[in-house]
């Protein structure tokens, strides 16, 4: 499932990881985004929600 989560960075402030969810359990969750996987606490989670896929990359030319 693709997600999008919004959470607590130890400096304070807050961001986004986009990408599919690769594990969650009681203690934290990983996201494959593009800054490759990340893991978050979940006590540090403000909010996430499943989004639906990415669009499919536009064609050049």
């Amino acid at each position: 499932m693709r997600v999008v989560v919004r959470y607590i960075l130890p400096t304070g402030q807050a961001t986004d990881a986009l990408g599919p969810l690769v594990t969650i359990d009681e203690r934290e969750l990983v996201v494959d985004g593009k800054r490759g996987l990340e893991t978050i606490p979940r006590g540090a989670v403000i909010a996430a929600k499943e989004v639906p896929p990415a669009p499919a990359p536009r064609p050049r030319g």
